[in-house]
């Protein structure tokens, strides 16, 4: 009865619900340390993967398999890497991933963290205790742009005058008289 909690008993029970709380509260937090961990990674479109573990709408996802390789990881992106051509997926993050698992033998273990919104998925590998970043790949839907995660300027609103000099001819002036 209480096999999908992973525990056997109702005293169990509570112990698995107390740890999915605590889970539940820190995602703030998590998500806030993995944002930090990818500013501070040589990775190019780190700012934008960031911006997108940051924004309110992202949420971690199901992971069926947390832990793999990095020749896994290698082979399973490399694939994605040709489909996203093929069906113009626009992706932020892939070519730095791709040379960072080429620089890694194929048996390292990577942990992968994945993160969703409703359009877009982000998927970020690193090593599991130290949690050093490898590489992050944010990607959409087919021919679906990526968020910009820029913040609009404001915008002025009194409107700029023209300094002019009341000597200066004014060639688009017109008269009628």
């Amino acid at each position: 009865m209480w096999t999908w909690l992973g525990c056997s008993d109702p005293m169990g029970q509570w112990c698995a619900l107390a740890e999915l709380e605590k889970r539940l509260r820190d995602t703030s937090e998590d998500k806030r340390r993995l944002a930090d961990a990818l500013r501070a990674s040589p990775i190019a479109e780190r700012d934008r993967l960031a911006a997108f573990v940051l924004d309110e709408a992202a949420a971690f996802a199901a992971n069926p398999f947390p832990s793999t390789t990095a020749g896994a990881a290698r082979q399973r992106w490399g694939l994605r890497e040709i489909e996203f051509e093929a069906m113009q997926v626009a992706s932020a993050g892939l070519s730095c991933l791709m040379t960072a698992l080429a620089r890694l033998p194929a048996s390292e273990p990577l942990r992968q963290e994945i993160l969703r919104t409703p359009t877009h998925v982000l998927y970020l590998l690193h090593h599991g205790e130290s949690g050093r970043i490898i590489g992050a790949v944010l990607h959409g839907k087919p021919r679906e742009p990526l968020p910009l995660f820029v913040r609009p300027k404001a915008v002025s609103r009194r409107p700029r005058r023209r300094r002019t000099n009341p000597d200066q001819l004014d060639l688009f002036e017109l008269n009628t008289a």
